[in-house]
C-alpha cells in the first residue's frame, strides 16, 4: 500500500521518516510512555532507527500496518505515533507526548486511523491497554470503543505478562 497522510486541520497523520527519529527517540525516555507500552527501555536511537526503516517501511509495504506520525496540523511538528493493524485483529495503538497531551489530539487521530482501516476493509478494530492506563481507555470510549472486559495476562511488556483492558469499535460506532 502507498503511504497515505490524514488530517482534520488540527492533526496531521503522516508517516515518519528518517527525519524524525531524533524527536522519536527523545519523545520515548518519557516515563509514561515507557510505562503504557512495549518499546524497549531503555529506548536508544538505533530503536527509533529500526521502527522508522523498518517495522513502519514494512507495514506500508505488505498492508498489515499502517504507522503514522501524530504531528500539529500547523507546524508539522511530531507529537507522537498511531498505528492500526490490517491483519490480524485491527488493533489499534498510540501514544502521545507529554506536551501534546490534554488537548485531544490522540482522539482525533484515533478517529482518522480507525476510520481509514475502516476504509480498508477492516471488519473491526481492536483497542487494548494495561490495566490503569486511564488516558488511552478516555481516547478509546470517545471515539466509540465497546469495553469488552478484561484479559488476564493479555500482553507480555518487556517479559512481564500483564492484565489489559480490550474494547473493540464495528464500522457505524465510530464517534
Amino acid at each position: 500500500m502507498t503511504p497515505f497522510d490524514l488530517t482534520d486541520g488540527v492533526v496531521l497523520l503522516s508517516v515518519p521518516t528518517v527525519a524524525d527519529i531524533d524527536t522519536i527517540t527523545e519523545l520515548c525516555q518519557d516515563p509514561e510512555i515507557r510505562r503504557w507500552t512495549e518499546i524497549p527501555v531503555p529506548y536508544a536511537r538505533s530503536d527509533a532507527e529500526a521502527f522508522v526503516s523498518t517495522s513502519v517501511v514494512t507495514g506500508w509495504a505488505d498492508d498489515s500496518t499502517m504507522t503514522w506520525g501524530v504531528r500539529d496540523a500547523q507546524d508539522g511538528r511530531l507529537h507522537g505515533m498511531i498505528a492500526v493493524d490490517l491483519v490480524d485483529d485491527g488493533e489499534i495503538g498510540f501514544w502521545l507526548d507529554p506536551r501534546a497531551r490534554g488537548r485531544g489530539w490522540m482522539t482525533r487521530a484515533a478517529r482518522l486511523a480507525v476510520a481509514a482501516a475502516f476504509e480498508q476493509g477492516v471488519d473491526h478494530v481492536r483497542w487494548q491497554a494495561f490495566i490503569g492506563n486511564q488516558a488511552s481507555k478516555r481516547v478509546a470510549l470517545a471515539v466509540g470503543f465497546q469495553l469488552d472486559g478484561t484479559v488476564r495476562r493479555a500482553i507480555n511488556q518487556r517479559g512481564v505478562w500483564r492484565d489489559a483492558w480490550v474494547a473493540t469499535l464495528l464500522p457505524g460506532e465510530l464517534r
